[in-house]
């Protein structure tokens, strides 16, 4: 009786593995145009924080073909992508390339650069809230910078750092 379970059991086990016969089916090509690659290249830092990371990519894979406002016609079109924690506005050509954009963020986790240079320049300062922001040109590249409210005690300052750590 114990050979014979374990032979139905050696059965059941195996003969799943032997109908399955693979089936070889060619698909159509697929070409993977990266349309808004210098947008990206450009606004690429190593340390921005993950909600700017998504809404930046959102606005690089964004298909201004399938909205429902697209006609051929428009010279520009301007779209507006927001999160909690800001906002990007971003003008598309007809072809759905990022022309410029707009980028304003409060209160996300600033670049080590940003918080090293903070703190040797300011020791005994907090910082109470920052804004991000960044303008892009197609032509120009990306400018960005961090405004910064410092606290310490009863006395406010604010100072503008950009994204490298130097005051502006």
């Amino acid at each position: 009786m114990k050979k014979f379970i374990i032979g139905l059991l050696a059965l059941g086990l195996t003969s799943p593995l032997l109908a399955q016969v693979p089936k070889v089916e060619e698909l159509s090509e697929v070409v993977v145009t990266a349309v808004n690659y210098k947008y990206l290249n450009a606004i690429d830092s190593k340390e921005v924080a993950i909600p700017v990371q998504m809404l930046e990519r959102k606005v690089a894979a964004f298909n201004l073909e399938d909205a429902e406002f697209y006609q051929d016609d428009n010279e520009f079109y301007y779209v507006s992508f927001y999160i909690p924690e800001g906002k990007i506005v971003a003008a598309y050509n007809p072809e759905g390339e990022v022309l410029r954009t707009i980028e304003r963020f409060e209160d996300v986790k600033l670049p080590t650069a940003v918080r090293n240079a903070v703190a040797e320049r300011f020791p005994n300062w907090t910082i109470v809230n920052d804004v991000y922001r960044v303008t892009y040109n197609q032509n120009k590249g990306a400018n960005k910078s961090y405004k910064i409210k410092l606290k310490n005690g009863d006395k406010v300052m604010r100072v503008k750092i950009d994204d490298t750590g130097e005051f502006l």
